[in-house]
This record gives C-alpha cells, structure tokens and sequence, in this order.
C-alpha cells in the first residue's frame, strides 16, 4: 500500500482527534467503540512513527537493539510500518519488556527509567493519539502536568494571577506523590480506562503494555503487578486519567 507523508498525516490524525475531543467532550459518558482500527491506520501510524523518531530518545534501542537510525537505513519505514500494521490487524502484535536504565540524579537518588523498543514505542505513540483527545475532555482546566500544548510556565502564571491583585487565594500547597509512576494501580487504570473506552482490544493492547515486564540491567526478566514504566510514550496520559479519577 502506498503510506501518507508525514504533512497529510499530522492533517488527517488532528482531524479524527478533533472529532474524538468534540465527542467526547459533548457526552461525558459516552463510551467509544470500534478504536482499535485508529491505532493501526496508516496516517496514525505514519504520524505516531514522525513523533517517535523525531524524540531526543530515538537512537536509544530497547531489548531488541534496533535503532531509528537501523530501521530507516535497513529495513525502510514504508516496510517496517505495514509490518506493524499486519501485526496490529491480526492481532498477533505482542509487546515485549522494556529496557530498565537507572539514571543518577542531583539529589543524590537514581530515576528508573523503562525504555521500550522502536516498535513498541510506535505502537504505543498510535495509542496515545487514539486515547489522548478523548481523556482530554475529562481533564481540569488547573491540570497541566504532562498534557499537550500545557507547559510549566502556564502553571506558574495561573498561580500567579490567581495570587494577585483581588484573589481569594492565600495557600499554596507543595505535594508529591512519592513513587507515583511505579506504584499506579492497574485495576483503578483500567477501570478509568473502561469508563470512556469501550473497544476490548484498545483494553487488551494497554493492559498488555502495563503487564510486559521489565528486563534489568543484570538481564533479569521482573514482572510488572503495578506501575507504568517511566519513560514509556503511553505512562502519562494514563497516569492523568487514573489520577483524575481518583482526585474527582
């Protein structure tokens, strides 16, 4: 099959996601269906694999050791792509553990971080532009961490004006949740997830990313019970629908 530019991709995947975020947003108990044949069409696919090799991360392999730069000199992306669309379509497309990194921070602690393969991250990046317009609908307007076009510099000025002048506010509370990445629930995810999806296979495929484990540096092969690896393209938008769920 002849696959879309990158240009006619972005257009047609911004359309769908329009329609997607006006839907949504029009019935907030609406339940989507019949998703899964967004993941695997051509221009999400196209468009998921433009954000994944344009990451800072994109010459960093996983388990498999394929790299961007291997896939597009060897194999072809056209080839690699309708390899990945026959996979998805058949149902026969399995991720496999992601890559544990450990990096030092300034504090002195070290951030582990899960680092999936090429083909995965592709997947997982089509994921994300099927899920994300819809959970959007849902999110609070003060929520900015992790969601598109809302950077930290939006978070600070709301705090400000809403600091100043004729403001009713006069506390600020500084909080962490300690671990959160490693230690989100799946049962309250998937449960956040079912509300607005209703596609078995759309459940299936992130399930299945939640539950594909963890190959350590030593190359020990460690379940994964709970907890989304940080690093992974799908972790925040599913970590926001199961923390709105839990703050609502």
């Amino acid at each position: 099959m002849e696959w879309p530019d990158a240009d006619s991709a972005s257009f047609t995947v911004r359309r769908m996601q329009t329609k997607l975020h006006c839907w949504a947003g029009a019935d907030r108990s609406r339940r989507f269906g019949d998703l899964f044949n967004l993941v695997y069409d051509p221009a999400f696919l196209m468009h998921a694999w433009t954000r994944v090799s344009g990451n800072a991360g994109a010459r960093t392999p996983g388990i498999d050791k394929v790299t961007v730069t291997w896939i597009e000199s060897v194999i072809g992306v056209p080839a690699f792509l309708e390899h990945v669309r026959n996979l998805l379509k058949a149902s026969e497309f399995r991720p496999v553990e992601v890559r544990r990194a450990v990096i030092p921070k300034a504090s002195g602690k070290f951030r582990k971080l899960g680092i999936p393969t090429v083909t995965d991250r592709v997947v997982q990046a089509s994921l994300k532009l099927v899920l994300e317009p819809v959970f959007e609908a849902d999110f609070l307007p003060c929520s900015y961490g992790f969601r598109p076009n809302r950077r930290a510099q939006d978070a600070i000025a709301e705090i400000h004006h809403s600091s100043t002048g004729n403001a009713d506010y006069y506390w600020v509370v500084d909080a962490d949740i300690e671990a959160c990445f490693d230690e989100i629930s799946h049962t309250a995810l998937m449960r956040r997830l079912r509300g607005r999806i209703a596609d078995k296979r759309v459940c299936a495929l992130v399930k299945a990313f939640l539950k594909s484990g963890v190959l350590s540096e030593a190359g020990d092969r460690e379940q994964t019970p709970q907890g989304t690896p940080q690093g992974g393209i799908t972790t925040p938008p599913t970590q926001l629908a199961t923390s709105a769920s839990t703050s609502s």
